[in-house]
C-alpha cells in the first residue's frame, strides 16, 4: 500500500518554507484508490519566483485551509502505507516539519521515484519528473502542480513495479529488494 504524494512550497527549505499544496494518491500497487487534494494558506507570502513556477499565489491561497486544517486528512491518506514521492526527501521533509510545528511527530517509511528510476530504469541523462515522463511518453497535466506532478509520479511508479516485475519474472535469480 503506497500514498504518491505531491507537494509546492513557498521554496526549498523546508525549515523555514511551507507547504502551498499538497496532492496525495492512495495506491495498492496495481491501481489509485483514492485522492486527495488541496491549497494550502502558509503563514507567510509565496516569494514571487515561486507563483511564477507554480502558478500558485497569495491571493489563491487566501481562502485555503491551513495545514492543520488538513493535517487530520493527511494522516489517514498516508497510515499504513509507504510515502512515495519523485525525490522523497523534499517533500517528506516539509511534510514531517509541518507536523512537527504543530506537536506531532509524523513517521513513515519512504520510496524515492528518482532513486527507483535509476535502479530499474539506467542510462536516463536526467531522472527529473519532467525528463521522464518526456522520454517516457507520460503526460503531466498541471506541471508544478501538486496533483499533476503526484499523477505523472503514480503513472511513472507504475511503470516501474511492472519493469520490477518483468525482472523479477525473466530472472527468478534476480531478487529485487525495492520495498
Amino acid at each position: 500500500m503506497f500514498a504518491i504524494i505531491d507537494i509546492e512550497t513557498t521554496g526549498n527549505s523546508y525549515k523555514h518554507g511551507q507547504i502551498t499544496e499538497v496532492a496525495i494518491f492512495q495506491h495498492n500497487g496495481i491501481e489509485v484508490t483514492d485522492s486527495f487534494t488541496s491549497l494550502v494558506k502558509p503563514d507567510m507570502d509565496i516569494p514571487l519566483f515561486i507563483t511564477r513556477l507554480t502558478g500558485i499565489s497569495n491571493e489563491m491561497v487566501q481562502n485555503a485551509p491551513r495545514f492543520y486544517e488538513i493535517a487530520r486528512k493527511v494522516v489517514e491518506m498516508t497510515a499504513g502505507r509507504t510515502f512515495v514521492a519523485h525525490n522523497v526527501n523534499f517533500d517528506y521533509k516539509f511534510v514531517k516539519e509541518e507536523f512537527n510545528r504543530l506537536g506531532y511527530n509524523f513517521n513513515r517509511k519512504t520510496l524515492c521515484t528518482v532513486k527507483l528510476s535509476r535502479k530499474l530504469m539506467p542510462g536516463h541523462k536526467s531522472y527529473s519528473l519532467g525528463n521522464l515522463c518526456a522520454e517516457k511518453g507520460i503526460e503531466i497535466n498541471g506541471r508544478h502542480r501538486a496533483a499533476g506532478d503526484a499523477l505523472a509520479t503514480v503513472k511513472l511508479f507504475e511503470m516501474l513495479l511492472k519493469e520490477n516485475d518483468r525482472r523479477n519474472y525473466s530472472d527468478a535469480s534476480m531478487h529485487l529488494k525495492l520495498f
